[in-house]
């Protein structure tokens, strides 16, 4: 932004030496430049909070869904809930793990794998208790619960990995160069430069 500011503004300068109305209908222009990057900035702020407001959703929904879930394990033959709820303990731990290694994606991946093979180990003891169950209760009530956890497991991962789009980016920051760039030719209009105006 500096160095664009001190390019329009040795532009500028230039310009003012050979044609004294140089700097006459640039008004307009700055101030266009100058909205669009405003309104820039506040599509990308904008988009900031909703995708924030959407992980934290979706953090609720899991907390929510394994929860419920744990709780259901009571269906299940009493035989079969202690594994279980070593496999829900073990798997919660594994979440916890992989959130905890963010920004390190490659370890946070290598978590999602690990809580992929809990899931399974879950899922299919889940199943084969069920078969064991002549209530049928854990197979209406636990295997919904169960899916409904593994589900919200892939709506996160897609969630961490929604950013500003590179192109919105890629404008954001020509937009920006641009208006640095106009207001030093604007500036251009002074003997000196504007000190305080540079440093903000």
């Amino acid at each position: 932004m500096l160095a664009c500011l001190e390019v329009g503004y040795r532009v500028g300068w230039r310009r003012t030496e050979e044609h004294p109305t140089a700097h006459e209908g640039i008004g307009a222009i700055e101030a266009a430049i100058f909205a669009l990057l405003g309104l820039l900035l506040g599509f990308s702020f904008s988009g900031a909070t909703t995708r924030l407001d959407a992980r934290r959703q979706l953090i609720i929904g899991e907390a929510n869904a394994i929860g419920t879930a744990y709780l259901r394990l009571d269906e299940l033959p009493a035989a079969d809930q202690p594994e279980m709820r070593h496999l829900f303990r073990e798997y919660v731990d594994a979440r916890l793990d992989a959130y905890a290694h963010i920004p390190d994606m490659k370890a946070f991946y290598q978590g999602v794998a690990q809580s992929g093979q809990l899931q399974q180990q879950i899922w299919a003891r889940a199943v084969a208790a069920s078969r064991n169950d002549p209530t049928q209760n854990s197979a209406r009530l636990v295997l919904p619960a169960l899916n409904e956890m593994i589900d919200i497991t892939t709506s996160r991962t897609i969630a961490i990995n929604s950013h500003l789009p590179g192109l919105v980016f890629t404008l954001l920051v020509w937009v920006a160069l641009s208006s640095g760039v106009v207001a030093g030719y604007a500036m251009a209009k002074r003997r000196r430069r504007s000190w305080l105006h540079m440093v903000l």
